[in-house]
């Protein structure tokens, strides 16, 4: 049974407590064996990969058969080119501009050389991830995409998986997953070469993994279980509404599925329709206990307060079921992903709208953002002064210099203001 909340009845700073999931509690052990499996990857590489492979995958494999290169599938070209072009819109770019003095400033943006992508796998595939994350890298420029997914137990990763790789341009494929299989994209191994960054959703070990190499190599977020948040008025299709809070609670029994709204019959309506369609969905179980635990109808006065609650929250996915999500959506301010009226579906933004799938849980959205051709560049920096936009700033650098103490920083300025005046130097 899924709860009821009411905001009329204590408040939205209330409601948001009741709702929040601060980072759990890990089991002190997990941490433990976390560190000890990348303690064992970092001291013996293959031969610890191998070992642990088998151990958690039941997946016997030798060195040679790590790797595995992509077949010629082609199923998910369509989202593969929608999640592409989104990507080119959104790519930075290098610029520069001159000031006054002439001086000329800017930035020069340049690909990550080696990213690793995390697929998660075993019982289950997801080509979507793959595409969501190597197509990105691949359009900002990377030029080694290296994958990692847990194989099955007779060794194999789903032909979808494979096709997807090939499509979004992965040009490496392992077959190892969980705590080792990060452990070895950051530290490396004899086969599999270290990375300078490593994205992709996974359990609770790789998450604690990502953690802890931080620092040795890039991450792009620490993904926890799938929320989304509904937030919808008296024209919304009850049906529909059940049906997008059910699409996330499947995920997993940790899932999070809310609606908001300000009509108590509209929320009547979608209690009744979540028992109905839970009822023959095929992954109840699962839906009910995510259901159980973490959802809830939330009645409030106005869709202005479902608004301001759904910011408190900050939710993965956010769903605007109203008749005008235009007119809400400047109300919305952290969200990982906005899906705006009757005919966006959050599944859409799952497989082939083309935004990255991949996106900030657990309130981070607070301050990360979705994954994106952003996290696979660097940006430089690029300054270059002339004589007299140098003798502009001499006085306030001078100035600062002396401030901060460091002395020999207002030297470095001064010796080439005074080489200027008398004549020497270049332009």
């Amino acid at each position: 049974m899924i709860r009821r909340l009411d905001v009329r009845a204590s408040s939205v700073e209330a409601v948001a407590r009741a709702l929040a999931r601060p980072p759990e509690s890990v089991d002190a052990a997990i941490h433990e064996r976390v560190a000890e499996i990348l303690a064992a990857v970092r001291e013996k590489g293959d031969a610890a990969l191998l070992e642990l492979t088998e151990r958690f995958d039941g997946a016997r494999l030798t060195a040679r058969e790590l790797a595995v290169g992509p077949e010629a599938l082609a199923a998910l070209r369509y989202a593969a080119a929608r999640i592409e072009a989104f990507h080119r819109e959104a790519m930075p770019r290098s610029w520069s501009m001159t000031d006054a003095r002439g001086a000329r400033l800017g930035q020069e943006v340049r690909p990550l050389e080696r990213v690793g992508i995390y697929v998660p796998g075993g019982r289950a595939a997801y080509p979507s991830t793959v595409l969501m994350t190597a197509v990105p890298a691949r359009v900002a420029g990377v030029r080694e995409i290296v994958l990692v997914s847990p194989p099955a137990a007779d060794g194999s990763l789903a032909p979808a998986v494979l096709a997807a790789a090939r499509i979004a341009g992965v040009t490496e494929i392992y077959r190892v997953g969980g705590a080792q299989a990060i452990a070895a994209l950051a530290y490396g191994t004899e086969t599999i070469r270290r990375v300078d960054k490593v994205v992709g959703p996974g359990n609770v070990y790789v998450a604690l993994a990502k953690a802890r190499v931080f620092g040795e190599v890039g991450i792009d977020m620490l993904a926890g279980p799938s929320e989304v948040l509904v937030i919808a008025d008296d024209a919304a299709d009850p049906a529909a509404a059940a049906a997008d809070l059910l699409a996330q609670a499947e995920h997993d029994p940790m899932a999070r599925a809310v609606l908001c709204s300000p009509s108590i019959e509209l929320c009547d309506r979608v209690a009744a329709e979540v028992e109905r369609q839970l009822a023959v969905l095929p992954r109840r179980e699962i839906a009910g206990a995510a259901l159980a635990a973490h959802g809830a109808l939330v009645l409030t006065r106005s869709l202005e307060e479902a608004a301001d609650l759904a910011n408190q929250l900050a939710p993965e996915h956010l769903e605007l079921l109203v008749r005008d999500p235009e007119a809400l959506l400047p109300l919305v301010r952290c969200a990982g992903a906005v899906f705006l009226g009757a005919h966006t579906p959050e599944v859409v933004g799952d497989y082939v709208a083309g935004p990255s799938h991949v996106l900030p849980t657990a309130g981070t959205a607070r301050f990360a953002s979705a994954l994106s051709t952003e996290d696979f560049v660097r940006r430089l920096s690029v300054m270059q002064y002339g004589p007299g936009a140098l003798a502009e700033a001499w006085p306030h650098l001078a100035e600062l210099a002396r401030v901060e103490g460091l002395h020999g920083h207002g030297a470095a300025a001064r010796v080439r203001i005074e080489v200027g005046k008398s004549g020497g130097g270049t332009a």
